[in-house]
């Protein structure tokens, strides 16, 4: 259940964080840029540690 959740959570994080970035370069807003590139990068880690608790079954 834990790899579904983290997915979820891992794609809602890449999507804000794209958002973010957006909204960053659109208003020259460095920290928004660098924020929004941070968020993508939790999303990114969110969904990989879903895919390797699906791979070995929630034991992690």
């Amino acid at each position: 259940m834990g790899e579904f959740i983290d997915k979820a959570k891992g794609i809602v994080n890449e999507a804000i964080g794209k958002a973010k970035v957006v909204a960053g370069q659109k208003t020259e807003s460095t920290d928004m840029i660098v924020d929004g590139a941070k968020q993508q990068a939790k999303g990114k880690a969110q969904k990989l540690s879903g895919a390797v608790k699906g791979a070995l079954g929630d034991k992690i």
